[in-house]
């Protein structure tokens, strides 16, 4: 190369495209990074969530235990999986009977007003 323009012109094209692929590889990285992060939280939100619902559980079992006399205490394990669709119907179904039992409740008790 005997001429200098010529070669500042491949020198610098060089550099450019150093300088992309650097960039690229860091766009690259950051946006792996992000990925994992946004992965993360939501798994940490989802084990919030269920050890939020297992809790509930729980102490809607605990109280239905002591509304109706009952004073046994039962040990349950609950995974993740125990915890969706199964659970979710069974929680459902205790709150309306519950709710059932609170309505025949109050309307005994108005009945019973003078």
């Amino acid at each position: 190369m005997s001429k200098p323009p010529v070669h500042a012109f491949f020198v610098g094209r060089a550099l450019a495209e150093a300088l992309y692929e650097q960039l690229e590889s860091a766009a690259t990285n950051a946006l792996s990074e992000l990925g994992k992060f946004d992965a993360e939280q939501r798994q940490r939100l989802r084990q919030f969530t269920d050890r939020v619902v297992e809790r509930a559980n729980r102490e809607a079992d605990s109280a239905m235990q002591h509304r109706t006399g009952t004073a046994t205490t039962t040990t349950t394990t609950t995974t993740i999986q125990d915890t969706q669709p199964a659970d979710l119907q069974a929680t459902i179904d205790e709150l309306r009977a519950e709710v059932a039992l609170v309505r025949s409740e109050l309307q005994r008790y108005r009945s019973s007003l003078p």
